[in-house]
């Protein structure tokens, strides 16, 4: 009697994953770089009609009958976000979460994150895996393919707005990338932010041997050969989002930016290079959401494709880190260009980062093995 395979598939906790190589940002940045690449060519899949979309959001209303329905405060969502990746990945995945900002007065991150990561042909788990780690180290790699192709190669000034784990990443990945960085500046909130991101810095890069704390986003980018902004802030009101000022960027600099940020009129000069980790991302956007798309979404990409529905600034100007990353397009071609990235996040990383790990994971026998069943009770 033929009888279908049993399915098992393997557990990651966070202290799995970090054994099986999660926070190894050099061969994340690389694996990025593969990514964008698969991107370029189309070898991907995302969610959506046109297969470009962010994920699906749940989001609460401001008023329910539902007592115990929760309140729509600051980054209270819970969100799906699938994805296939082709080349040497071939596999699908999604990663979900649930995110309140009230999390950190209970002494946790403010957004908890799942990955599941499947088999692309017959749809069968292959892991379950912890994704804060995860998505923190894959966010930060995107600016450090950026600073591969589009800083200059003897970067050694980094600003940094917003000293939290997207900062930690992000600069992880500019040291990987960019090694005679020996300064950094920092802006933060709260003293223990603060505090915190500079005992971690002096711990894990000793050859970064000038570190300053500044008070103003001015001081942040001017002088800077590298600059991002990391901090969360709330959204609606593009006015309030941190803003580059074109006065304040000098000849070269690299502006990396997955946070929320807005742009001047001076920085809307065809002269100042406008990249986006994947156009397709943000055209999607605009698909989605109601106009300016900025007020909902506040990467700066939005802002882009929102001059752009305003007349102010020519499609054309925007660029395709995908495209710079297959040699279809050139990275930095001197050393007075001045580059912005918008980096958005999407569920193809998640899938390369996470495909990587799992394979790290099973190859060093890491992780708990798990039984789905040793045969369906439903055929």
């Amino acid at each position: 009697m033929n009888t279908l395979p049993k399915i098992d598939f393997i557990y990651l906790s966070e202290p799995d994953m970090i054994r099986a190589g999660v926070t190894d940002m050099a061969a994340c940045v690389d694996t990025m770089e593969e990514m964008f690449r698969l991107l370029h060519v189309g070898d991907y899949r995302m969610a959506g009609p046109d297969s470009n979309s962010h994920g699906a959001i749940v989001v609460f209303p401001e008023d329910s009958p539902f007592p115990d329905m929760p309140k729509p405060t600051a980054d209270r969502r819970f969100m799906a976000m699938p994805a296939y990746l082709g080349g040497s990945f071939r596999t699908a995945g999604m990663k979900w979460y649930g995110s309140n900002i009230e999390n950190r007065g209970k002494g946790l991150p403010r957004s908890i994150l799942m990955f599941i990561l499947n088999d692309a042909d017959t749809g069968a788990p292959l892991a379950v895996m912890s994704a804060n780690l995860l998505s923190a180290y894959r966010t930060g790699a995107v600016p450090g393919v950026g600073a591969r192709h589009l800083a200059r190669k003897e970067s050694r000034v980094v600003g940094i707005l917003g000293p939290g784990v997207m900062a930690k990443t992000s600069l992880s990945a500019f040291m990987a990338t960019c090694p005679h960085i020996d300064t950094v500046k920092v802006k933060g909130r709260g003293q223990q932010n603060i505090d915190t991101f500079l005992a971690w810095l002096k711990q894990t890069y000793p050859q970064v041997t000038t570190v300053t704390v500044v008070d103003t986003d001015e001081e942040v980018v001017r002088g800077s050969d590298i600059a991002t902004f990391c901090a969360s802030v709330a959204t609606g009101d593009p006015s309030k989002y941190p803003t580059v000022k074109r006065d304040w960027v000098s000849p070269g600099t690299f502006l990396s930016m997955p946070a929320p940020c807005n742009i001047d009129e001076g920085m809307e000069a065809p002269e100042i290079r406008k990249v986006l980790d994947f156009a397709g991302l943000y055209e999607t956007y605009q698909q989605e959401n109601p106009k300016p798309v900025h007020n909902l979404i506040p990467a700066v990409g939005v802002r882009f494709f929102d001059l752009v529905d305003e007349g102010r600034i020519a499609r054309g100007q925007l660029e395709d880190l995908g495209r710079i990353a297959a040699g279809d397009a050139p990275g930095r071609r001197n050393d007075d260009e001045i580059i912005i990235l918008s980096v958005g996040g999407m569920a193809v990383e998640d899938v390369a980062w996470g495909t990587r790990v799992y394979r790290n994971a099973l190859a060093n026998g890491i992780g708990v093995s798990l039984r789905l069943w040793d045969e369906p009770a439903l055929r």
